[in-house]
């Protein structure tokens, strides 16, 4: 399945989120990151919003983009976010803050070897987070990616891929 087979998909009450799903996975869409940036953060985007059709979809579409190490990061980030962000997020939001001086005690190995360049992973880390709401996450992602180079476009570019692949999955969920 393709972009644009993803995109018939989606019901026209969604109009808006068939033309930003266009948009967003190009490079000139996706302004200063990289055609496989783009495809990874999309992939851990999908995989984050759980939605069996998208995710199908952008697996095909960037099947010949993305390496096999990079999809593997993608489904690590997607993965370890999922725990990351529940856990992080409570420590931020409990009003106890002694909660933040204990250590999480929980594997995190994925993030000093991801099996990519670690900008990238932590560019797909930061998708996912702000899927999953952790505003804790989000700005541990941003200072680690814009320490590597990324710029605030770059970061934005993110954060607009996995906003419009998050709605996307909405739009397919409602039908």
């Amino acid at each position: 399945m393709t972009i644009d087979a993803l995109k018939d998909k989606i019901a026209d009450y969604a109009r808006d989120i068939r033309l930003n799903l266009g948009t967003v996975l190009t490079v000139e869409g996706a302004p200063d990151l990289s055609a496989n940036q783009i495809a990874g953060i999309a992939l851990a985007s999908a995989y984050a919003a759980k939605n069996p059709t998208l995710i199908s979809g952008i697996e095909a579409e960037f099947a010949e983009t993305l390496s096999e190490a990079e999809r593997e990061a993608a489904k690590s980030a997607a993965s370890l976010m999922a725990m990351n962000n529940i856990y992080y997020r409570f420590v931020h939001l409990v009003s106890d803050k002694e909660y933040a001086t204990l250590p999480a005690r929980l594997r995190m190995n994925v993030i000093g070897k991801p099996g990519i360049p670690k900008v990238d992973f932590e560019l797909y880390s930061l998708a996912v987070s702000a899927i999953n709401g952790c505003g804790m996450c989000v700005d541990a992602h941003v200072h680690e990616v814009t320490k590597a180079g990324i710029t605030k476009t770059g970061v934005q570019s993110a954060i607009r891929i996995a906003a419009v692949i998050n709605a996307a999955a909405q739009a397919l969920f409602i039908g």
